[in-house]
């Protein structure tokens, strides 16, 4: 009886340090999973918070800008550019502007001459047309900035500028136009739009302060963009807290005049304190100073010169080419400053053959030689002479192959 006993007891031993096995891991399973679940809901937020900061620097952007001056297409040039079919190929004009030009972000010239297309008559002087195939020349080049406003705009009247409008509309977003419109409405579009090229925001105006007497009809102002202190203020006072950058283009001077005349200083001066960093300027068709005002806020051309055209005397077929680059920093607090740096500058020329075909072809100073131009060393010396007048510090030679500091 007593063994039976102790057998008994030795079973219930048994079973209840089994019972007190299975308890003791079951508990301390459960307390390692929770205490497991409580550390990684404690750790797991930290660890998230550590992988998603972002390590803030400074940001660097530029824009390359090349400009060229006027293409002033006389019936010399069109005819010259004329095919047996009828239709015209100016590209072999540009052929060594082209590998320059095509370098840059952004490409600039005037457009002297409307472009007003067959229909309406090709012309010359004092009254030009000219075909739409200029444009195509020039694009092709790589020109993607184009000012439209001159003081010959309204040579064709009305039906000119709508026809030069609706080229230039055709060409959709490959480039920038300025100066002529066909409404109002469309002025308004167009001039408070604001482009972006490599981060950089930019506005693209033109005015003319010269029409020739021509001046548009009543009621339809928007055809040429003559310039008036109000006007440009409008304009300017709607993208300037948009752009990095505002790009005026100015028909502006006096013709054949090399020097700086009161009214343009005056009028730079302006378009500076509205905001305006880089002021391009043509009509005199001859080449002007260029220079930093504004404690360096502005950079003025006064005159590119023509880059194309059939004028006489080799002080008008001479033109500048420069380029710029427009640098935009960004600091660690989002403030941002925009600087207009490193000008270069370059003669250009244009060269035809006095009799038979006359073969118009744009060459760089750089590409000269006394066979094509014979007093080339000298004109260079006197002409960089006055494009440097104002800021002797100006680079001399342009290739493409532009600055990039620090900031590349």
């Amino acid at each position: 009886m007593a063994r039976r006993k102790i057998r008994r007891l030795k079973k219930w031993i048994y079973v209840l340090s089994i019972v007190l096995v299975l308890g003791i891991g079951i508990f301390l399973g459960i307390h390692f999973d929770v205490l497991s679940i409580f550390s990684r809901s404690k750790e797991e937020p930290a660890k998230k918070k550590f992988t998603n900061i972002e390590v803030k620097a400074p940001q660097d952007y530029t824009v390359r800008l090349f400009m060229v001056g006027d293409a002033l297409i006389h019936d010399s040039l069109y005819r010259d550019a004329k095919f047996s079919d009828g239709s015209y190929d100016f590209k072999p004009m540009l052929e060594r502007i082209k590998p320059i030009a095509s370098k840059y972000d952004l490409a600039y010239y005037n457009q002297e001459t409307i472009l007003g297309g067959p229909e309406l008559g090709y012309s010359n002087y004092p009254r030009f047309n000219s075909p739409y195939e200029v444009g195509d020349g020039f694009i092709d080049a790589g020109f993607n900035l184009v000012s439209l406003a001159t003081n010959h705009t309204m040579d064709k009247g009305e039906s000119g500028v709508l026809n030069s409008v609706n080229y230039w509309k055709s060409k959709g977003n490959a480039v920038a136009y300025s100066g002529q419109w066909n409404s109002f409405e469309d002025r308004l579009e167009q001039t408070s739009r604001i482009y972006e090229k490599n981060g950089i925001k930019y506005a693209f105006l033109s005015y003319t302060t010269w029409t020739n007497g021509l001046e548009t009809p009543n009621g339809k102002e928007y055809l040429n963009n003559v310039y008036s202190p109000e006007k440009a203020a409008e304009d300017i006072a709607r993208v300037k807290d948009k752009a990095d950058v505002i790009i005026v283009a100015m028909h502006w001077g006096i013709e054949y005049s090399l020097g700086v005349s009161a009214n343009q200083e005056e009028i730079a001066n302006y378009l500076s304190s509205l905001g305006v960093q880089i002021i391009i300027g043509a009509h005199p068709h001859v080449v002007e100073p260029v220079e930093y005002i504004n404690d360096g806020k502005t950079f003025v051309i006064y005159s590119l010169g023509n880059l194309i055209s059939d004028q006489e005397g080799d002080e008008r077929l001479t033109g500048l080419m420069m380029e710029l680059t427009i640098h935009k920093h960004v600091d660690l607090d989002d403030n941002v400053t925009v600087t207009i740096e490193h000008p270069k500058a370059e003669l250009t020329y244009t060269k035809s053959n006095r009799w038979g075909k006359r073969d118009f072809k744009v060459y760089p100073y750089s590409q000269l030689d006394s066979s094509i131009l014979g007093n080339y060393q000298a004109m260079n010396d006197k002409y960089s002479g006055i494009v440097k007048s104002r800021y002797p510090e100006l680079e001399w030679g342009v290739t493409g192959d532009w600055y990039y500091g620090n900031y590349k």
